[in-house]
């Protein structure tokens, strides 16, 4: 698409996308429709190659005409293809009406439905339903085809996106098609991406309908899918007479009374991305022990503020939250290490007991999770989760620096830039620890010398990878935080 960014849309995008299309190069609605239906049969054949039954389920919008192009092309290649359409013909675009009288006239199976509908003996079910065109609670029509559609119990590629999902947010309105794959067009949409639509979309595959380059330097995106290698090109091969003091040393603050594990992977994660020193200030009663199994961990009791200050003085870097607690003692060192004027990233009891305060740096990574963010913000943790661009947009903006929403669809924030979108990641990482893996990750990549939203960036990706990782190699349930270590180092070393 003319450059190195993959951009990522909103319904007003695509929209203005469209019209653009037509207007200033005469490509018609009808003509991308024909070069979506056919994009999706490729889409299917090439992923289902062995399916001669299928099952197109179709709206009364465009979505619902590529549905109808499809289905023709598909029994063109010889495929047995039933259409179900839902509500009324007469309420059917004209795109969407031609593309049907197409296929009626090709003598394609057409049900129309009234009320109950039965998928059966079929191999692959398209979901043409809806698409961009839903924004609002469904119909019951739509929600008792969404029914039958999971009652059958076989792959689903939807068009676009899976019906009942909100394109701008993720959003689930009310009930959504679980799709096994996604076909989205001109542009990866929002809310495939992030937020509960993650969980409906299953892979996700665009194809931009050979719309000309040009015009999508017309249109400015929401957001861009963050690219691993582009970013890890960033860490550059360390010259041989490096000294640990180059590569960052990193303070982490945490681990109360009953909570060292979570500043002990913050502090491993940090080395394993290749801090040069790590330090932990720590409850004392931690302090002796924390770093038995990592010595390379040095470990420092912390009983009042004064203790942290000759820390503070020897660091590059400092995270401060995994295992916090938000007593007194917790409250008195975040506000020591914010007067230090050093990089911050605050995570976990940081955020909350930030929250409970005021502040705004330019020089600190926040790492909230949704309920964190819906603290800082306060909000409703759903209110975050229905629309989590808007909410890492108004967290930077409260609090400055860059903000790092966690989440499937991670989300990074810094100042005017362009939001950044995690693509990568598994729900085995829902478990804990992980954040605080994450915390060490972003710190020690800053004590290396990347800039702050550079870092949160990689550091997610990284993170995020080595998830993926270590859940190939074992599964994703059971996936625990200390799995991630051997593959954080492997991601960082990669050239």
């Amino acid at each position: 698409m003319g450059s190195t960014i993959i951009p990522i849309y909103q319904t007003a995008q695509i929209r203005e996308l469209e019209k653009l299309a037509e207007e200033r190069f005469g490509i018609s609605s009808e003509v991308m429709m024909q070069r979506a239906g056919k994009a999706a049969l490729e889409c299917l054949l090439r992923h289902w190659p062995k399916a001669r039954k299928i099952a197109v389920v179709c709206g009364t919008g465009n979505n619902g005409g590529d549905g109808y192009v499809l289905a023709r092309l598909a029994r063109e290649r010889g495929l047995t293809v039933t259409v179900w359409q839902l509500g009324e013909l007469r309420k059917q675009k004209e795109a969407a009406q031609r593309a049907y009288e197409a296929c009626k006239k090709d003598n394609v199976i057409i049900q129309i439905s009234q009320e109950e509908i039965n998928i059966t003996d079929v191999d692959v079910i398209v979901d043409a339903i809806s698409g961009l065109g839903l924004h609002g609670e469904m119909k019951p029509e739509t929600r008792r085809a969404i029914n039958a559609i999971a009652a059958a119990n076989v792959p689903v590629l939807s068009i676009d996106l899976p019906s009942g999902i909100d394109a701008d947010n993720g959003k689930v309105w009310g009930a959504a098609v679980r799709a096994t794959i996604t076909i989205t067009f001109i542009g990866f949409k929002l809310g495939l991406l992030t937020g509960k639509g993650v969980g409906y979309a299953g892979q996700v595959f665009c194809h931009d309908l050979l719309l000309p380059t040009e015009l999508f330097s017309l249109v400015t995106p929401i957001a861009e899918k963050l690219q691993h290698p582009i970013l890890n090109a960033h860490l550059k091969p360390r010259p041989r007479d490096l000294y640990k003091t180059e590569a960052g040393h990193v303070l982490l603050v945490g681990g109360d009374l009953g909570y060292t594990g979570a500043i002990r992977l913050a502090a491993e994660g940090a080395l394993r991305v290749g801090a040069g020193l790590v330090s932990v200030a720590t409850r004392s009663e931690h302090a002796p022990f924390l770093n038995l199994t990592y010595p390379e961990i040095m470990c420092h009791g912390i009983t009042a503020v004064a203790d942290l200050q000759p820390l503070i003085e020897k660091a590059s870097v400092i995270v401060i939250g995994p295992g916090l607690g938000q007593s007194d003692w917790a409250k008195s060192l975040l506000e020591q290490v914010i007067k230090s004027k050093l990089p911050l990233v605050v995570d976990a009891d940081g955020l909350n007991v930030l929250a409970k305060s005021a502040g705004k740096h330019d020089n600190w990574v926040l790492t909230p999770h949704s309920g964190e963010a819906a603290r800082l913000l306060q909000q409703t943790n759903e209110e975050v989760v229905a629309d989590r661009l808007q909410a890492v947009h108004a967290l930077q903006k409260k609090y400055g620096g860059v903000c790092v929403l966690k989440g499937a669809g991670t989300l990074v924030q810094e100042g005017a830039a362009m939001t950044g979108l995690c693509p990568y990641g598994n729900a085995g990482m829902a478990s804990g620890g992980m954040g605080d893996v994450l915390s060490g990750v972003i710190g020690a990549l800053i004590g290396q010398g990347l800039a702050l939203g550079l870092a949160a960036k990689l550091g997610v990706c990284v993170h995020a990878l080595a998830g993926d990782e270590a859940a190939k190699a074992g599964g994703e349930r059971g996936t625990i935080a200390s799995d991630l270590m051997s593959y954080l180092r492997k991601l960082v070393n990669v050239i």
